[in-house]
């Protein structure tokens, strides 16, 4: 009967020890889904940043142009204003 019983307690350590692998494939799974959706919502994040860099780095330029155009403007009046007060 003891060769039944250490063939059973064998069996029932195998077992546990099946279920604790199981267990454990599992958790990893789930571990690299959540990972995988980490990184892909830090990619979707890094885009839309790059957009949103992108697209201010074109207003600067806009707003430089901008700025020298006013600039001329300003000084094309200053010229006609020291023009006036020489004459």
């Amino acid at each position: 009967m003891e060769l039944v019983e250490q063939q059973a307690d064998s069996l029932a350590a195998l077992e546990e020890r099946i279920q604790q692998a199981i267990d454990l494939v599992a958790r990893l799974r789930r571990e690299k889904e959540a990972a995988l959706a980490e990184r892909e919502a830090a990619l979707r994040e890094a885009s839309a940043a790059r957009q949103q860099l992108t697209s201010l780095a074109e207003e600067i330029r806009s707003l430089r142009t901008e700025r020298q155009q006013v600039r001329g403007r300003v000084e094309k009046l200053l010229g006609q204003i020291d023009s006036l007060s020489a004459g």
